[in-house]
C-alpha cells in the first residue's frame, strides 16, 4: 500500500463482520474472561495490521491508526444494533450475554447506533483528510465532544445504575475509548492548524460591531439564556428537588429521568456541572471580541450535545424503555420541541463561529501587516 488511503482503513473496518461471526461461533465465547481477552487480542491485531498496511508510506499523523481501529469498533456497534433489532443474527449474541448486557438498554443501543453511523462517517472523513494532508480539526473537535460525552454518561451509568451488579471483564474494553480520545484531543487542539487569516481592518471592524448590530448573536444569547435555565432545571429535577414544578415535570413530561438505568440522571448532572459553565462563557464570548477559544470549544460542545440529546431523546421514546418511563402521548410535542431546540442551538453557535470568525480573532502583528499589504 503506497498511501494511507481511507479505502484500506474502510476495508479493515468491514472485517468486523466476519470476525464477529467467527468469534460468536466459538463455544468458549460464553466465558466472560475469554470475551475480554479476545477483545484485547482483536484490538492489538487491528493496530498491527493497520500499521503494517501503510509501511510503504506511513501517515504523518499517528491518529490515523486510532481512527482506523475505532472505525472497526464502530462497525461492531452497528452490528450490535442491527442484531438486537432483529435485522441480522448470529454475530454478537455472545457479547450481549456475557460481555456487556447493559448494551441491550435503550440508551446502550442508541449509542451503538450513533457510533456505527455518525462516528463512523466522522472517522472516514478524518482518514480522508489525513490521507490528503488536509486540515480536519473542525471534524475532529466535533467527534471529540461527541465521544467524550458518550463515555462520561455511559461508564458511570453502567456502574451506578441497575446493571451495576452485571459488570463483566469486558467493561474494561471501554477504557481505550476514554484514554485515546483525550490523547487525540490534545493533538487535535495543538495540531498544525491556524485561525483563518483576515486583514487587520476587517478584524477591527468586526470588533467595533456592537451586539445590536449582530442580530444573530442576539438570538444565540437568548438561546443560551434559555439553555442555561433548562440545564439548571433538569439538574435540579434529577437531584430530587421537592418543588411542585420539578415533580410535575418528571412525571408528566420526562419520566425517563426516573429510569433506574441511571443514564439520564448522569447526563443531566454532566450537563449541569460541565455544559452549564460553557454556556455561561459562550455568552461572554459573544459579547467580548477576540475570544479565540470560541472557535474550538463551540465545536466540542456541539458534538457533545448532539450525541447526548440523540441518546436521551431516543431513549425517552424508544420501545426498549419501560412504558412507565416513556414520554406520555399528551406531552410528546412539548418534549420533542424543547429538546430539539436544546440540541439545535449549539450546532448553530458552532456554525456561526466557523462561518464568520473575524469577531473572535485577535488583532495580531501578522494580521496588521496583512492589512497594510492590502492597502
Amino acid at each position: 500500500m503506497q498511501l494511507p488511503e481511507p479505502a484500506g482503513a474502510m476495508l479493515l473496518s468491514l472485517t468486523a463482520i466476519p470476525v464477529s461471526y467467527l468469534v460468536n461461533s466459538l463455544s468458549a465465547a460464553s466465558d466472560p474472561t475469554f470475551i475480554a481477552g479476545m477483545g484485547v487480542l482483536v484490538l492489538l491485531a487491528l493496530w498491527f495490521v493497520s500499521f503494517y498496511l501503510v509501511q510503504g508510506n506511513p501517515p504523518q499523523d499517528p491518529l490515523f491508526y486510532v481512527f482506523a481501529v475505532f472505525s472497526f469498533t464502530s462497525i461492531i456497534d452497528l452490528i450490535i444494533w442491527l442484531e438486537e433489532e432483529g435485522y441480522i443474527r448470529g454475530f454478537m449474541e455472545f457479547y450481549m450475554k456475557e460481555g456487556e448486557p447493559y448494551l441491550r438498554t435503550a440508551h446502550g443501543l442508541l449509542i451503538c447506533l450513533w457510533d456505527g453511523t455518525v462516528h463512523y462517517i466522522l472517522y472516514l472523513a478524518m482518514l480522508v483528510a489525513i490521507a490528503q494532508g488536509k486540515n480536519y480539526k473542525p471534524v475532529g473537535l466535533f467527534w471529540l465532544g461527541s465521544l467524550l460525552m458518550s463515555m462520561l454518561i455511559f461508564l458511570p451509568g453502567n456502574v451506578i445504575g441497575k446493571y451495576g451488579s452485571e459488570i463483566r471483564p469486558a467493561f474494561l474494553l471501554n477504557v481505550p475509548y476514554l484514554l485515546l480520545p483525550i490523547w487525540a484531543g490534545v493533538r487535535i487542539f495543538r495540531g498544525c492548524y491556524s485561525f483563518p487569516k483576515f486583514p487587520a481592518d476587517k478584524v477591527e471592524a468586526a470588533h467595533r460591531e456592537g451586539i445590536f448590530q449582530r442580530p444573530l448573536d442576539i438570538a444565540l444569547i437568548i438561546y443560551l439564556l434559555g439553555a442555561i435555565v433548562f440545564t439548571v432545571f433538569r439538574g435540579l429535577v434529577v437531584l430530587d428537588c421537592p418543588s411542585d414544578s420539578c415533580f410535575t415535570y418528571i412525571y408528566q413530561y420526562e419520566p425517563y429521568l426516573r429510569d433506574p438505568v441511571a443514564y439520564p440522571k448522569v447526563q443531566m448532572l454532566v450537563c449541569l456541572f460541565y455544559l452549564l459553565p460553557f454556556l455561561c462563557l459562550a455568552i461572554y464570548g459573544l459579547l467580548t471580541p477576540g475570544c479565540t477559544w470560541m472557535l474550538d470549544w463551540t465545536l466540542v460542545c456541539a458534538g457533545a450535545v448532539a450525541q447526548a440529546q440523540f441518546a436521551h431523546m431516543g431513549s425517552s421514546l424508544y420501545y426498549r424503555t419501560p412504558y412507565t418511563y416513556r414520554v406520555p402521548n399528551d406531552a410528546w410535542w412539548a418534549f420533542v420541541i424543547s429538546n430539539s431546540l436544546y440540541t439545535l442551538g449549539p450546532q448553530l453557535l458552532a456554525y456561526r463561529c466557523l462561518r464568520s470568525p473575524a469577531y473572535f480573532l485577535q488583532v495580531t502583528t501578522q494580521s496588521a501587516e496583512d492589512g497594510k499589504k492590502q492597502d
